[in-house]
């Protein structure tokens, strides 16, 4: 099984549009210290030839231009796509609107949520996924699906929020199974695995029993402490309202981690301002200390 890290920024990439950080600054004048990133997705196949998209960024386009594996082959014809699936993990719009880069005709299946799939509904633009060419798959959380290409799919709830465009007033903003997904793909042959999980907001108890001994991880990298973004004068909202558990302190990933006995740990889905992105940091080389990995655009893992 080949995995590739297609993006491995959170929304807006690296450097952000409208941001002027250190890290935007410095990535946009070269520094070696500072990789440009575009926005998470994943890109998984068993065979080299049948390719499952895990989340569609909004720079899908780019993405597939830069990976090989994903351009249409002489064999294929004057139209053709080795994507055949792809699997939403929540609604976002660094999740969802690389969809509409597919929408010449390209046929795969899109697999989602109820709740995540309703909201793609909900919105007259997608229907420019002919669902003669893009069928909609509901995914059954806790049960295993095949994919095309012949991996094995399974989806579970983790804690996180809806998308931003679907909050409301409400004093909760997405504690319903179906709003966040963790994923495990699987290859039934070999037994080679590994867990997705781009977005969460706690490790709770359930999440915890099913990652310990797992031979990789990879996990929601969005902010190095809770507080980043407030700190560096960017917003006014923690990691924990936007639905993502800090890589570092007391309650954050590195410490609920601690003893989960995980073979290899990767996080993905870095905001702009985290200051682990920097590999001459502080931050880097605590988060390395402790066993974990900084994905990168183009990163390849096979198992």
């Amino acid at each position: 099984m080949l995995i590739k890290v297609l993006g491995s920024s959170a929304g807006g990439g690296l450097p952000q549009i409208n941001c002027n950080c250190r890290n935007c600054a410095d990535a946009r004048a070269g520094s070696r210290a500072v990789r440009r990133r575009t926005q998470s997705s994943v890109a998984v196949s068993r065979d080299g030839s049948n390719w499952t998209l895990l989340n569609a960024s909004p720079d899908l386009r780019q993405q597939i231009d830069a990976t090989p594996q994903l351009w249409p082959r002489p064999e294929g014809g004057r139209r053709s796509s080795p994507i055949v699936s792809i699997v939403l993990t929540n609604a976002d719009v660094d999740h969802v609107a690389g969809l509409l880069s597919l929408r010449e005709g390209v046929s795969f299946t899109l697999y989602g949520s109820g709740s995540v799939l309703a909201a793609l509904a909900a919105n007259p633009i997608y229907a420019v996924l002919d669902r003669g060419h893009v069928p909609r798959v509901t995914l059954a959380l806790e049960s295993k699906l095949l994919l095309a290409g012949g991996l094995c799919l399974e989806a579970f709830a983790v804690p996180g929020k809806i998308a931003l465009y679907l909050e409301t007033s409400a004093a909760e903003f997405g504690t319903r199974p179906g709003d966040t997904l963790g994923l495990k793909i699987s290859d039934p042959e070999s037994g080679a695995a590994f867990f997705f999980i781009p977005g969460c907001a706690a490790v709770d108890a359930a999440l915890a029993a099913r990652l310990r001994g797992a031979p990789l991880v990879l996990f929601d990298g969005t902010l190095y402490t809770d507080d980043e973004m407030i700190v560096q004068g960017l917003s006014s909202k923690t990691g924990q309202r936007m639905g993502h558990l800090a890589m570092a302190g007391p309650s954050g990933a590195i410490t609920a981690f601690a003893g989960f006995e995980v073979g290899r740990r990767v996080f993905v889905h870095m905001n702009n301002s985290n200051p682990a992105l920097r590999e001459d940091s502080p931050e880097r080389a605590s988060v390395e200390a402790a066993g974990w990995e900084i994905a990168w655009d183009g990163m390849e893992i096979e198992l």
